[in-house]
C-alpha cells in the first residue's frame, strides 16, 4: 500500500533585513529550546555537539532562553534549518526534502508573515 512520508522545514527567511535577522534569531532560540531537552541529546551527539546540549539544558534550567539561542552556531543553525531570502529557501527545501518527503510543510517563527511560508512553497514548486 503506498503512503506518504512528511517531512517539516524549519525556515528562517524574510522580506527585509531586519526581518531576517530577526528569524535568524528566534530560529536559533527555538533549536537552543529543542537540544536542551535530554531526549535530543543522541541526535547532537551524531553531529558531535553533545556538550552543547548539556549546557543548554543546564541554561534552560535557569531560564536563560534567550541567551540559549547565542549557543547555536552556523554549523548547528544550518544542520537544522533552511535559512536566506523566500526564493533561496524554497529550492533548498526542495533539494533537502525532495526525493525524501512527499508532502513538506514549512515552520516559520511565530511571530513571521503568513505569506512568507507561501512565498517559500511557491518556490519549492518552481
Amino acid at each position: 500500500m503506498p503512503f506518504d512520508v512528511a517531512g517539516t522545514a524549519l525556515v528562517a527567511t524574510g522580506r527585509t533585513e531586519e526581518e531576517y535577522a530577526a528569524a535568524l534569531t528566534a530560529t536559533r532560540e527555538r533549536i537552543a529550546f529543542y537540544a536542551s531537552t535530554p531526549a535530543y541529546r543522541p541526535v547532537l551527539e551524531l553531529h558531535g555537539w553533545g556538550g552543547l546540549q548539556e549546557e543548554l539544558h543546564r541554561m534552560s534550567l535557569r531560564g536563560r532562553w534567550q541567551e540559549m539561542g547565542r549557543l547555536v552556531d552556523d554549523d548547528v543553525l544550518d544542520a537544522f534549518a533552511l535559512h536566506g531570502e523566500p526564493r533561496a529557501v524554497g529550492r533548498a527545501v526542495r533539494e533537502r526534502f525532495g526525493g525524501l518527503c512527499t508532502r513538506v510543510s514549512v515552520s516559520l517563527s511565530h511571530d513571521a508573515d503568513d505569506t512568507l511560508a507561501l512565498d517559500v512553497l511557491a518556490a519549492v514548486r518552481e
